[in-house]
């Protein structure tokens, strides 16, 4: 069982930033994907950006150019920066993981982009 924990959510003014940070229990290196998805009221939930064990990176369209994933294996942690936030990027944000066919979130972490 892969445990996530989420840290680092917030409320920030338009344009602001904010770094979410996500501890694995189990060396990343080991899953074949870790990222982020988020889920905003009355919406679906989503995919942010996520890496996968060779470092291929994607990202979904609104956060090309704004959000960077990036990854530490000997902390066993992957981060979400975010950049430029506006209202529509309000949220929860989930980390998320999976290994051969199963799949684990972290808790979540609230993300406001204040108007």
């Amino acid at each position: 069982q892969v445990q996530l924990e989420e840290s680092g959510g917030g409320t920030v003014q338009p344009g602001g930033s904010l770094k979410l940070s996500c501890r694995s229990s189990e060396n990343i290196f080991f899953l074949n994907t870790v990222g982020w998805y988020r889920k905003a009221p009355g919406k679906e939930r989503e995919l942010v950006a996520d890496i996968n064990v060779g470092g291929k990176i994607q990202y979904t369209d609104s956060a090309k150019g704004r959000f960077t994933i990036s990854r530490d294996g000997a902390k066993k942690e992957v981060y979400l920066q975010m950049n430029s936030l506006n209202p529509e990027d309000t949220a929860v944000y989930y980390c998320h993981a999976n290994r051969l066919t199963r799949q684990y979130w972290g808790q979540g972490t609230q993300v406001t982009g204040s108007s």
